[in-house]
């Protein structure tokens, strides 16, 4: 198919008349009307009606011009972006588990983005949107966590999706909570301890070839009676600096966002279950520069408090 003779068509539709296309183009109408006929005999289709009162789109036709306008004003914007002198717009995108480390990292990696525009994208999901978003909607990398013990399970995954991966961290959950919990001034606390209160989680945990329910039971360490789940992180901390009885799982947190929600960490020496945080992206990406310094500031996050 020729650009060319998509311009055209474009133009017969926006003038409704070969005539009047002809001038607007330069072009003369029998070449005009012979590169309209090519098009259609190349695509298969009848693009336009042919009448006394000029050229009408026909319904295969609208859909057609369509699809070639955005064609079109793509090609401007890459000719545009190429001949200008102006740079290149910044882009980076990166889905992430709820993790306050990561989002310290984040936030200390936006200060490398430099003037000009600029497109950012940063989604907290859990891992198998984070999947999704590198193979159908062109993130660049991503974050997935999952308990050790589904290693097989995860890398099984991604090397079937053809996904590269690297560990970032391995850790043990820490139990946080109100400065006002019971439990907040014990020296030690235990499953047993934790039971009568109420356990925040998250509501959209993963794992490759197992339910939602199996992998919600394995996520529950505690044997409690009363669960609140949640996606939203700033939700999860609000509840926890709103209500004294409740407690949640994470991976360990700065000081300053514990102290800031009014909150405490403390460790459980029955949890001895590791999690991983994997970095993901497609095989042979090579990373930009944007994702090169984010990476710098995850590791400088991850030593920091872990």
């Amino acid at each position: 198919m020729n650009v060319i003779h998509m311009k055209y068509a474009v133009e017969v539709a926006k003038a409704g008349s070969i005539n009047k296309a002809s001038e607007a183009l330069h072009v003369a109408q029998p070449n005009l009307s012979r590169s309209i006929k090519e098009l259609e005999a190349d695509l298969g289709i009848t693009i336009f009606s042919r009448t006394s009162k000029g050229m009408t789109l026909t319904p295969k036709g609208e859909e057609f011009i369509g699809y070639a306008q955005n064609i079109l004003r793509q090609l401007d914007e890459v000719e545009m972006m190429y001949k200008s002198e102006l740079p290149a717009k910044q882009t980076f995108s990166v889905s992430v588990p709820r993790a306050s480390y990561i989002a310290d990292a984040f936030a200390k990696f936006s200060n490398c983005i430099g003037e000009g525009s600029a497109e950012i994208y940063y989604q907290e999901t859990n891992s198998n949107r984070a999947i999704i978003n590198i193979l159908e909607h062109n993130y660049n990398l991503g974050i997935i966590r999952y308990a050790s013990h589904f290693d097989n399970y995860f890398k099984t995954l991604l090397d079937e999706k053809g996904l590269q991966y690297e560990l970032v961290a391995e850790f043990r959950y820490v139990l946080v909570m109100n400065a006002k919990h019971p439990l907040a001034q014990k020296d030690e606390i235990r499953y047993r301890d934790l039971e009568p209160y109420i356990q925040i989680s998250h509501a959209d945990p993963y794992v490759p070839s197992l339910s939602a329910a199996t992998v919600q039971k394995d996520e529950h360490t505690v044997d409690c009676s009363r669960n609140i789940y949640v996606l939203e992180r700033g939700g999860q901390f609000h509840l926890l600096s709103q209500n004294p009885n409740t407690f949640m799982w994470v991976s360990p947190m700065p000081e300053e966002v514990i102290s800031g929600f009014g909150l405490v960490q403390r460790t459980c020496p029955d949890n001895q279950k590791l999690y991983r945080d994997v970095m993901i992206h497609r095989k042979n990406y090579r990373l930009s520069k944007l994702d090169k310094a984010f990476v710098t500031e995850l590791c400088s996050s991850k030593r920091r408090y872990f």
